[in-house]
């Protein structure tokens, strides 16, 4: 940890009754406040990278991506955005920062960032580490391990290097050119590829004496349909993962006119699309719950609707019809939702079946791990559902060699956990082979630094843009739905990434409070937009809450407290609120208040050994 992170209430002196002073040196205090960074997996700072898009300084912002998120191209169209529910716009008006979108105008906007990369090692440290899958997380674990001199050898069964993204992801929203290029700057690092080579027993991989051995595998296997007439037609019913990557690798280049795809999720999403554009005319999503709890992200459903795919709710399939070996549709019961005893079901109506004609289906009803190369007698542990009991911190299994992540370690996730988890493994793994604590704290580096330039003028922009979110352009159905391999969404280019990136409030510029330097004449709350500043005498914590000017809901957001002061009430402050307009600190007569960034760069490997 570095800079200024104890100024504000350094010169505490006693603990008082109620809330106790807020401890501003705990880089998790201000980290919390970035509420996007907070929710991203890989801690990606957010606030920080989206300025130097506004400033047009795409390369700057798309090392910051690199670094913590690895695929910042890839992201900038698959990712699943837990940041932007999170994002404090979302809470003044409908809609938030598009952050995933600007990731992706960092991506396409670079120059070649190819000099500022790491190089491969010059020396290696005597570590032989095995890569199992050749997806996200094993592409990541091996950026962060191969600088430091680690020997990596990854197998896959496949013929190229991407795991799921190449797999399961098709081209119309991933480019391979992209992808290419991503993995590229991971190749580059020279690890020992060994591709087309599945591993078929995790004994013999232990046999060969690695020094330590992740497992990125993905969860492989879609779940099936075990209905009547699945055996009797299942050339024409097809699980969706395993279709998608046949279409991807160039097996699958056409399918029935008439098409159902079972399931709501981003799969099920990416199955309809995909159909549309091997020849489907009349293709349909068949979901068993409700629109709304359909667990593909709404972005994902408007695509699908954009593209005049329908979605059919509370249906559940209970046979494949057909003739012989032809399927000719699917047959479903009818659902409704029903509370009893304060538990949501999913009841029959008593309706008759509905049957819907269809050339092919394609189940996408869910995936699920298989780990039958994985020998039960090595000390390694699984649960009752067949997963491998994996430390959520250190991402070590019983095992104290072998490591997981992504889909292998707690099921299918998005890429960004799958990186988050692969920064955690990989910094498990340097430690494991340095004899070092695998189980130790893992400190972010954090600082914090004034922004101010004048009494009243700062390094940052602190206006609130008022303008709702952008919208990113695509091609027209037209043209899109005739070739499978052009790319749907055209991002934002340069100006209107500057306008959206001008719609993010800089959640990252503190405001930092001095107890020391505050002469109570509460200019700080007159000018205060939200109301979020409070001077009063101090509580414990539900009471203080609703003695502020605007009473704190928001259980989940902090309350910035200061120690007594002269008159022995207390600064409290909202996070919650708070615009982080700067107002108070431009208000204040003895500079009480600062504006002061904060910036945190989670661990990774090499960055936090204990010794």
């Amino acid at each position: 940890m570095s800079g200024n992170l104890s100024r504000g209430n350094a010169d505490v002196i006693t603990a008082r009754p109620g809330v106790r002073p807020t401890d501003i040196a705990n880089p998790d205090y201000f980290h919390k406040v970035v509420d996007c960074q907070w929710a991203c997996p890989a801690h990606t700072p957010v606030p920080e990278y989206i300025r130097l898009i506004a400033a047009g300084r795409y390369d700057d912002a798309y090392m910051i991506n690199w670094a913590s998120n690895v695929f910042p191209g890839v992201l900038g169209r698959t990712c699943d955005r837990p940041c932007e529910p999170a994002c404090r716009r979302g809470r003044v008006e409908d809609e938030p920062v598009a952050i995933c979108r600007l990731k992706r105008v960092a991506a396409d906007n670079k120059d070649d960032i190819r000099p500022r990369l790491p190089k491969p090692a010059t020396a290696r440290n005597g570590y032989r580490v095995a890569l199992i899958g050749a997806g996200p997380a094993s592409l990541a674990v091996a950026r962060d391990l191969l600088p430091l001199g680690y020997e990596i050898i990854i197998y896959d069964g496949d013929a190229k290097a991407g795991g799921m993204m190449r797999s399961q992801i098709p081209r119309f929203r991933l480019p391979d050119t992209v992808l290419d290029e991503e993995i590229g700057y991971i190749l580059g690092l020279k690890p020992e590829l060994k591709l087309g080579q599945a591993v078929n027993s995790l004994k013999a991989l232990l046999a060969e004496n690695y020094d330590a051995i992740f497992v990125g595998s993905g969860a492989p296997r879609g779940r099936d349909l075990d209905l009547p007439g699945r055996k009797e037609a299942a050339a024409h019913i097809h699980v969706g993962i395993e279709w998608l990557a046949n279409v991807s690798f160039g097996h699958v280049d056409k399918i029935g006119r008439r098409v159902i795809v079972l399931g709501g999720g981003n799969t099920a999403m990416d199955c309809c699309r995909t159909a549309r554009r091997l020849g489907g005319t009349d293709v349909q999503v068949v979901v068993r719950s409700g629109y709304e709890e359909m667990k593909a992200s709404p972005w994902e459903k408007e695509d699908a609707r954009r593209e005049d795919i329908p979605i059919h709710n509370f249906l559940v399939p209970k046979g494949f019809l057909h003739e012989g070996a032809r399927l000719t549709g699917v047959a479903f019961e009818r659902v409704k939702p029903v509370v009893t005893n304060g538990k949501r079901e999913l009841m029959p109506t008593g309706e008759p079946p509905v049957v819907m004609a269809c050339d092919d289906v394609l189940i996408a009803v869910g995936q699920e791990n298989a780990f039958p190369w994985i020998e039960r007698d090595l000390g390694l542990d699984f649960d009752r559902w067949g997963m491998p009991e994996v430390d959520a911190v250190t991402m070590q299994s019983s095992h104290p060699k072998i490591f997981f992540g992504g889909d292998a370690a707690f099921g299918p996730k998005n890429i960004i956990w799958a990186v988050a988890h692969a920064h955690a493994a990989a910094i498990s793994i340097d430690r494991f082979c340095r004899n070092d604590d695998v189980a130790a704290s893992r400190p972010p580096l954090a600082n914090l630094v004034s922004q101010k330039m004048g009494i009243h003028e700062w390094s940052y922009d602190n206006g609130i843009d008022p303008n709702l979110r952008y919208k990113v352009p695509h091609v027209a159905n037209e043209v899109a739905l005739k070739d499978i391999k052009i790319e749907v969404e055209l991002g934002f280019d340069k100006m209107l990434g500057y306008a959206e990136a001008r719609r993010c409030l800089n959640c990252d510029v503190q405001t930092v409070f001095a107890r020391n330097l505050c002469i109570e004449c509460d200019a700080c709350v007159d000018v205060c937009p939200m109301d979020c500043i409070t001077f009063t005498g101090n509580d414990e914590e539900r009471a203080l809450r609703h003695k502020l000017t605007a009473p704190a809901e928001n259980l989940t957001q902090d309350l910035y407290v200061s120690d007594a002061l002269k008159t022995g009430r207390v600064m409290v402050k909202d996070e919650d609120l708070c615009l982080h307009c700067g107002l108070c600190a431009e208000r204040c007569p003895t500079g009480a208040w600062d504006m002061q960034k904060f910036y945190l760069e989670a661990a990774q490997a090499g960055s936090c050994r204990s010794r």
